[in-house]
């Protein structure tokens, strides 16, 4: 027999945002019902953010080992090449998604959260039927918040299925392509295409536009674009993929910028053109909200035009990052418990982990061209930890964008090795307002390669001290 709940909080989809807002919800004291279809924690930890990072370090633990075989760089060397056991690695990959999953569930129970496991049907914008395996239960709430994240964009031309991957499936092979042709060379498509070239597989990259990371600018991308020459990765940029052929040997038809049509070799072939919102499927359109674009309109508090129905993550817009999500899912949660809250963070740190990594948070030099800014950059070459690292050879840098007038910084870039663990320290010296003097007269530990932030925002005052 289904049972009826009227929780005062129904939130759907366990993803970042869906179960960061239960369990703040549940930390307030507020009645919560979490649904989920699949697995607790949603694409990025099931099969996004989590899983390609784990693999992207197998990866690169790969490559280093391969780098020694027969060599003596920094004096190390291996008698033979290492072998990938790729079903063990996969298994280490999943023994982390699986320790993070039973992680979010626990938290979720001590914070006293309601979880249904099934797929929820809405009837109007309160009311919803969940049915699964083991759930059968119609649930009216007095707010719903929806969290049902995004899906892998389709080309009509390359439909998903058989040889044809989205990053999902692409983050569970149970061998490896010999050739992998990637179509798309965004954040997703380079991050991939990096870690199995890294663990052997031939690469070709094809991208419609002119150049690589397009959202990102030429000379952060440049140290990215000299590896993949450098490991052999072909690069079809201004062109299109027309479709795959089979035959004894499978190949990807490619329109090249000069007009000509190739054929490429493939065993697999990963499409990561971009991803859209999940409103399908669950009775969105019984609930009269409005749209901008493909994505949810909300305003700066992830209301709808709908009373207590509130929308966040991959469903609101760019960007689809998961740490957006969070801060909006918890903000949420905290408005129904009377809190005093809105969205408007300074900058939303964003992260190319592909080789070497890349960091951005805020302007750009050209997007801030119009505030009358200086910019300066310091080199990882003259950064000790960096050298430590071997990271010198990536041509890597920090750089800093400041309003000319007041020195209040406006962006933070970097490309270089493990840079990502810089993206916090960049976010939140825009966060807080911080000028030029506030990170010049901040002491950064030595040797760190958070000192190179530190010399380039000294170099933008016209006195660096290593350069």
């Amino acid at each position: 027999m289904s049972e009826t709940l009227r929780p005062k909080l129904l939130v759907v989809g366990s993803g970042p945002g869906g179960y960061v807002a239960a369990i703040r919800a549940g930390q307030l004291g507020i009645d919560t019902v979490l649904v989920e279809g699949d697995r607790l924690g949603g694409t990025c930890l099931i099969r996004g953010c989590i899983p390609s990072k784990a693999l992207i370090h197998v990866a690169s633990r790969f490559a280093e080992m391969a780098d020694t075989a027969g060599l003596r760089r920094i004096g190390l060397s291996l008698d033979r090449p290492p072998a990938l056991d790729l079903a063990a690695a996969m298994r280490w990959k999943d023994g982390v998604v699986g320790r993070l999953e039973a992680g979010v569930a626990a938290l979720l129970e001590r914070a006293k959260v309601r979880v249904l496991r099934g797929w929820a049907k809405f009837s109007d914008a309160k009311t919803c039927r969940v049915t699964g395996p083991d759930t059968d239960a119609s649930v009216a709430a007095e707010h719903v918040l929806l969290a049902t994240g995004s899906l892998p964009t389709e080309l009509p031309e390359l439909p998903f299925g058989g040889a044809v991957l989205s990053s999902t499936e692409a983050l569970a092979l149970d061998r490896l392509p010999r050739r992998l042709a990637i179509v798309g060379a965004g954040y997703i498509g380079l991050e991939l295409g990096t870690a199995f070239r890294k663990m052997g597989c031939e690469v070709a990259i094809v991208e419609a536009q002119d150049r690589i990371l397009p959202l990102y600018d030429e000379e952060l991308t440049a140290p990215v674009r000299r590896w993949l020459d450098r490991a052999g990765v072909r690069l079809y940029l201004g062109a299109q993929a027309l479709r795959l052929r089979d035959g004894e040997v499978a190949t990807l038809e490619v329109r090249t910028a000069s007009g000509e049509t190739v054929a490429l070799p493939a065993d697999n072939v990963l499409s990561t053109v971009g991803r859209r919102p999940r409103l399908a499927g669950w009775g969105f359109e019984t609930m009269a909200v409005d749209l901008a674009g493909p994505f949810v309109a909300v305003d700066d508090q992830c209301r709808t035009a709908m009373r207590n129905l509130w929308a966040i993550g991959d469903l609101v817009g760019e960007p689809m990052l998961a740490h957006k999500a969070m801060a909006q899912g918890e903000m949420v949660a905290e408005l129904i418990a009377g809190e005093r809250r809105h969205f408007a963070p300074a900058a939303i740190p964003a992260i190319c982990f592909t080789e070497p990594e890349i960091v951005s948070v805020g302007l750009a030099p050209r997007e801030a061209a119009g505030e009358g800014v200086l910019s300066a950059q310091f080199p990882f070459a003259a950064n000790g930890r960096a050298l430590t690292l071997e990271g010198e050879r990536a041509g890597g840098f920090v750089r800093v964008v400041a309003r000319r007038d007041n020195r209040r910084v406006l962006g933070i870039q970097a490309v270089g090795p493990q840079i990502s663990e810089l993206a916090g320290e960049f976010a939140h010296a825009l966060e807080m307002g911080a000028v030029l003097e506030d990170i010049a007269g901040t002491i950064h530990a030595h040797p760190t390669l958070g000192e190179a932030f530190h010399e380039a925002a000294l170099r933008a005052l016209g006195h660096p001290l290593h350069i």
